[in-house]
């Protein structure tokens, strides 16, 4: 029978052996996209890319609108969706180009075209009665990936909130936000801690971004050891 003294030293080299492989991944666990900026340039990165104040929403494919003709219920069309290629088929004028466009801008074309041969001085409004574009998708370690709808000022710790938080194996400083800007995908990355801290700001995300948070390969190994632990008596409790 091991007397208290050793009984002590064996739960010591326990913990020894078990925080070792710790140390040794803190040390080769890769980055995600190490390239991407961080710190005042990851903010540099994201900020010309925010729509103007004011600025008008711009319809997309997928999109389902409202077509109001005053005075003209046979050509008024309710809850008709914007398809793949941004167009509008409508009564009498056909295919109407959408996508990309402000809700004006479509009215405008709309009663152009019924005034070249069908109607007299029409008045047309477009409305949006659903949008899919105010949506952004949160991957990696957090409790709910998924799709989410988001409102215009939301930020990343609403992002956050949105998917569950983070995970407890989630790399806090890992954390990446893909957006695409004419074309151009730009990425950046954050300090979910510094942010939750208040050392950093909160960035502002728009319809369309793409988070992912990384995996910590030692959080994922220390809960191993932790689920283990009442096994091998590793840890003592208190």
């Amino acid at each position: 029978m091991l007397r208290e003294g050793e009984g002590v030293k064996k739960v010591r080299q326990s913990r020894l052996v078990a925080v070792l492989p710790l140390v040794a991944l803190a040390a080769c666990q890769p980055q995600l996209h190490p390239n991407l900026p961080v710190g005042d340039a990851a903010y540099a990165t994201l900020d010309p890319a925010l729509p103007p104040p004011g600025s008008s929403y711009l319809l997309s494919p997928g999109d389902v609108v409202t077509v109001n003709v005053f005075q003209e219920p046979d050509l008024t069309v309710e809850n008709v969706a914007i398809d793949g290629a941004g167009n509008l088929y409508l009564p009498l004028i056909g295919q109407v180009q959408a996508g990309g466009r402000t809700q004006a801008e479509v009215s405008q074309d709309i009663q152009r075209a019924y005034a070249g041969g069908y109607l007299r001085n029409p008045q047309v409004a477009v409305v949006v009665k659903q949008s899919t574009s105010n949506i952004l998708s949160v991957e990696g370690e957090v409790v709910r990936p998924g799709v989410y709808p988001i409102q215009p000022g939301s930020t990343l710790l609403t992002a956050m909130a949105l998917a569950g938080s983070p995970t407890k194996t989630a790399k806090l400083d890992q954390v990446l936000v893909f957006r695409t800007v004419n074309g151009q995908r730009l990425g950046a990355r954050f300090d979910l801690s510094d942010i939750r801290s208040g050392k950093a700001g909160d960035p502002l995300l728009l319809p369309g971004d793409v988070i992912v948070v990384g995996f910590s390969a030692v959080r994922g190994a220390y809960r191993d050891i932790l689920d283990a632990a009442p096994l091998f008596n590793v840890f003592t409790r208190f």
